[in-house]
């Protein structure tokens, strides 16, 4: 090897101890038994840390009780409308709880309560990592840190606050006897209803002393603390009806594996309904509505019932108080002075609820519930048992219109498009065979979508339903506020056999009068309550939201109604000189229900009729009340309607809708060149074609507003004389008390013909 062979060799073998150097400092400062040593030096700063905050933090004295206030609701103009929440308590010894209720409530919250420490430290580390992570309450608490959070903290979500629950958890379990502790926690929690401790509960409930309590009704009792608002039986949903059921069902078989109920009691409990709640001591019957209705809209946004309940607050509503009482005035001169149970059973039978909204705020201006507690618990503005009917026919439309959506032949869905209107016409191109009837069986021949919306016939909406695609339609309806769960994206569909509320259906009409940006109808203006001393106010949801229509699209259905109004179903209740104005009639299957909705540029209201019978609650028909024979939505919902639209507006109805559409019957015709063929009927101004097709002979008697624009998109083909009825469906009618023939809600055919759509 030569002297620069050995250099180079040299120099690379230094280089290489540099590296080897290198890596061994570093290895110096991770070694493994470095780390093991910052681990646990790090869990001996948080053992000495928590020893310390251990011997800082005292048991406070318990301050719940000091604390509860009356909650404060106003009008919109900030006057008081009610004053709520008296304290509703009254603390009993655990000698006074039947053993099987007190055990009810461990098995169903803290099966180990008897044997631990008082912390479930799994659960709650859960806990305060979702809570950093922004993810609100978890569960995992003991029913010992639930009694500390009631009478000795605040429902606080925070890090510190809970440290502060796990330290006096430990000190109140190691200081207090677990009966004693189970005994605060009875008396302090929440039950709904404005009850608090299970004495107030035991009363408004079930009626009975606290030593009266079943083990049935106190695994109901027990059950309710998981969500007292959503699982009182007297408003939950058929959901929430659900849950309160299976949990109930959990407590008991809790009980059965903790060894403190007999298998065979168990399999002789049934569930026991409480009774219907009390009403609110000095508040009046639309009131309790409104009070109800804004609590649950501050629990769904966030807010804690508990800790709301406590009090202090003071809630001011979008509720404008001579528009209230305008609506109440209204109700009581079109429908209930018309009505007398005594004399027709079926008047007794007759609920209506009503929604009035600002489109430009979404606030919710008016609303009316029914007759108000202890008469009628449900509140019929936000129900949404009863179909809405006719009512979901424009979403159809606007559905259409969104999409670009065209008929068999191929041409665009506008209001003036041309459909076939004759009566059980089978659906083409469906999946299921649908073929529902008109109204009273009339029979249309080729008619524009505008006077099919006007007469509200069904063959039209029926067939549109498949051109357009019934997901798509579904669509369209939840963008638009609907509740998605209670749609089935089937044909009946359009017929509108969904559930749905005036609540609902207002904020969808709202939409198309707010241009296509989303409404969303609100109670809540504002909420305020104190924080250590301070006035502080909840963050609330914007009632208006995004656009979910093209303001065309939006424009267009609004220009499209305005023709309902001034020459379709609810002409002769609602078409006034006085204001514009828009809306659609709706008539369910055996008149269970009548609707009508409609707004004017300023004001948007659902009013929907619902037939329930007093016992039981089940939906039953309308016909027949006050003396007549069908209700229709052109009758008792559109006179209230008009009767409170005018009284609300007074004389504020001037204004116009500002329509960006050349479609519908709201806008002026278009003039158009004379056809070489006169056609057998004149077509109305609003749907003069430049094509007149000629009127199918179906009818002997077709009016004018029943002919048809535009360009045919099928020919006229005879009923099929082998059609069976139809099996079912909806079959009511928004004639609005007219003679001639409107719509049919309903009905099913196992047919199929060529395509006429």
């Amino acid at each position: 090897m030569g002297r620069a062979d050995a250099r180079r060799a040299q120099q690379g073998s230094a280089r290489r101890a540099r590296q080897k150097d290198k890596k061994s400092g570093i290895r110096r400062f991770f070694t493994w038994k470095k780390l093991l040593g910052a681990f646990l030096g790090a869990c001996l700063l948080g053992i000495l840390g928590f020893i310390g905050l251990y011997l800082y933090v005292d048991i406070p004295k318990g301050n719940s009780a000091a604390k509860l206030q009356s909650n404060v609701f106003k009008y919109s103009d900030g006057k008081v409308m009610a004053r709520v929440g008296e304290l509703n308590r009254e603390s009993v010894p655990i000698t006074r709880i039947p053993k099987d209720v007190q055990r009810a409530f461990v098995a169903a919250e803290n099966k180990t309560f008897y044997d631990d420490s008082g912390v479930d430290l799994k659960g709650t580390l859960r806990g305060v990592l979702n809570t950093l992570r922004g993810q609100g309450k978890q569960g995992g608490s003991t029913i010992t840190q639930q009694y500390v959070k009631n009478y000795y903290l605040s429902q606080e979500q925070t890090v510190s606050r809970k440290l502060q629950e796990i330290v006096i958890s430990l000190k109140v379990d190691n200081k207090f006897k677990k009966d004693e502790i189970l005994a605060g926690y009875l008396n302090t929690s929440y039950y709904g209803r404005g009850a608090y401790g299970i004495q107030a509960a035991a009363q408004a409930y079930y009626g009975v002393d606290v030593e009266k309590l079943t083990v049935s009704q106190g695994a109901y009792l027990a059950s309710l603390l998981q969500a007292p608002s959503q699982y009182d039986w007297a408003s939950a949903t058929p959901a929430g009806k659900k849950r309160v059921q299976e949990r109930w069902a959990y407590t008991l078989d809790n009980m059965v594996e903790m060894k403190w109920l007999p298998a065979a009691d168990r399999a002789k409990q049934t569930f026991d309904k409480p009774q219907a709640p009390k009403p609110l001591r000095g508040v009046s019957p639309q009131t309790s509505y409104l009070v109800k209705q804004a609590k649950q809209e501050l629990f769904a946004q966030g807010v804690d019932e508990s800790e709301f309940e406590a009090g202090g607050w003071t809630v001011t509503l979008g509720i404008d108080k001579n528009k209230q009482k305008a609506l109440e005035r209204s109700v009581k001169r079109k429908l209930t002075d018309d009505l007398d149970p005594k004399k027709r059973k079926v008047d007794g039978d007759a609920q209506l609820g009503a929604t009035s909204v600002d489109p430009k705020t979404g606030h919710i201006v008016a609303m009316y519930g029914g007759a108000g507690y202890p008469k009628h618990y449900t509140n019929n503005a936000t129900r949404s048992d009863y179909q809405p009917a006719s009512t979901f026919k424009p979403l159809i439309l606007a559905s259409a219109m969104e999409n670009n959506a065209v008929t068999r032949a191929g041409v665009p869905i506008t209001p003036n498009t041309i459909y076939e209107g004759r009566n059980r016409r089978p659906v083409v191109g469906g999946d299921i065979a649908f073929a529902p009837p008109n109204e009273d069986e009339h029979t249309y021949g080729k008619i524009s979508v505008q006077t099919a919306t006007n007469d509200s016939v069904n063959a039209v909406f029926a067939q549109m339903g498949a051109d357009v695609g019934l997901e798509e339609i579904k669509k369209t309806a939840v963008d638009l506020g609907m509740d998605g769960s209670k749609i089935d994206a089937k044909p009946a569909m359009t017929l509108g056999t969904m559930g749905a509320s005036p609540l609902q259906m207002a904020g969808a009409y709202a939409t198309l009068d707010n241009h296509g940006k989303k409404v969303t109808p609100t109670l809540v203006k504002k909420a305020v309550h104190p924080v250590d001393g301070v006035e502080t106010s909840v963050p609330l949801k914007n009632p208006i939201g995004d656009q979910v229509l093209s303001r065309r699209t939006a424009d267009t259905l609004t220009s499209v109604l305005t023709g309902v109004v001034n020459d379709g179903t609810a002409t002769e209740s609602v078409k006034t000189t006085a204001y514009q104005a828009a809306g659609k009639t709706g008539t369910s299957d055996d008149n269970k229900s009548a609707w009508f909705v409609g707004y004017t540029p300023k004001l948007v209201t659902a009013v929907g009729m619902f037939g329930e019978s007093p016992k039981g609650g089940t939906q039953v028909s309308l016909k027949g009340t006050g003396g007549g024979g069908r209700v229709n939505g052109g009758g008792y919902p559109a006179q209230v309607w008009a009767d409170y639209t005018a009284s609300a507006l007074g004389g504020n109805t001037g204004a116009e809708f500002d329509l960006e559409t050349d479609l519908g019957a709201g806008v002026p015709p278009t003039p158009t060149p004379t056809p070489s063929t006169t056609p057998s009927k004149s077509p109305t101004p609003s749907e003069t074609p430049s094509k007149s097709p000629s009127q199918t002979p179906s009818s002997p008697s077709t009016s004018p507003s029943q002919s048809g624009s535009g360009k045919p998109s099928d020919p006229a083909t005879p009923t099929d004389p082998s059609s069976p009825p139809p099996s079912g469906g909806e079959t009511g009618g928004d004639t609005g008390g007219r003679p001639t023939g409107g719509n049919a809600d309903g009905g099913k055919s196992t047919n199929s013909l060529p395509d006429f759509g």
